[in-house]
């Protein structure tokens, strides 16, 4: 039987071409890339990922963001496709009822260790940079920015309170959402805060103790990966995260629903279809819609 095996074992190499005296087992790897020039002082974190996905992102202009406020959070679901999962839930929202809407900041900390503080020390000084990195918002975010923060989740640790808050918005940024917690949370539902939501997982008096570690780099906001520059559109339920590449589609398609939905109320007000008929359009009355269109 042995004697089997190894005749079986010899055929398989043989037939394969295989030599193990030929693939020595420690290969020999090409050096690293070179590190890109200024990296330890760029303003922004070094990304290899956005490094590649950069280019294809188009910029998103501020009446874009104005007619995306009108979106229901329904319709960009529809509109997103394989991006609808990319929702995270599980938020409170300083202000009820109002909506997020803007281009995602990102930042991400981790709990603080000596020499972690002390290379996060080094690198806000050569960069000239705060490593409070909500602070950094306060000084750079751009209008129409929300500051999207991966701070550990209901275990983790908050970002601020009222003052990094009114520094963010003072900016002219659209809001925060924070996955981990905040303080002041009285002073956060101030009337002075309106139209700038934080949606947070908590709320409790700490101090800020977490270090900055990335800053507009990818980070993970509950179960979903959040890119710089992501479109955000978020309320009481949750949030959407997605390429600016798509915003163009989610526009076209929220203007084809709102003509249509148009359509279907008034067939319902004046009575004379079934609503099956209505809702969906039958055959028949979509190709009426069609044909008011187009004249």
């Amino acid at each position: 039987m042995r004697a089997t095996l190894y005749f079986l074992c010899y055929t398989l190499l043989a037939s394969t071409g295989i030599s193990y005296a030929q693939q020595p087992y420690n290969q020999n790897f090409a050096s690293d890339v070179a590190v890109p020039e200024g990296f330890r002082t760029n303003r922004s974190s070094y990304s290899a990922i956005m490094d590649v996905l950069e280019p294809d992102r188009p910029e998103v202009t501020e009446a874009q963001l104005q007619e995306l406020r009108r979106v229901p959070l329904e319709v960009i679901f529809s509109a997103i496709g394989e991006y609808r999962l990319n929702y995270a839930t599980g938020f409170s929202n300083t202000r009820p009822g109002e909506r997020l809407v803007g281009r995602a900041l990102t930042m991400r900390f981790l709990p603080p260790r000596p020499d972690l503080t002390r290379a996060a020390n080094v690198l806000a000084e050569e960069g000239n940079w705060d490593r409070r990195y909500y602070a950094r918002a306060a000084e750079e975010a751009r209008p129409g920015d929300i500051v999207v923060a991966e701070l550990g989740g209901s275990e983790g640790h908050n970002l601020f309170g009222d003052m990094g808050a009114t520094g963010i918005q003072m900016r002219g940024a659209a809001g925060v959402v924070i996955d981990g917690g905040m303080r002041d949370l009285t002073g956060l539902q101030d009337d002075r805060f309106e139209g700038f939501p934080v949606l947070h997982k908590f709320s409790d008096p700490h101090t800020t103790s977490w270090l900055g570690v990335e800053y507009n780099a990818p980070v993970r906001i509950g179960g979903v990966t959040v890119l710089p520059g992501d479109i955000v559109v978020g309320d009481d339920g949750g949030v959407f995260f997605f390429p600016p590449e798509l915003l163009g589609r989610v526009l076209e398609y929220a203007a084809t629903v709102e003509t249509r939905e148009a359509f279907q109320l008034e067939l319902l007000q004046n009575r004379q279809f079934r609503f099956r008929d209505i809702y969906p359009l039958a055959p028949a009355l979509q190709q009426e819609l069609d044909r008011q269109q187009n004249d």
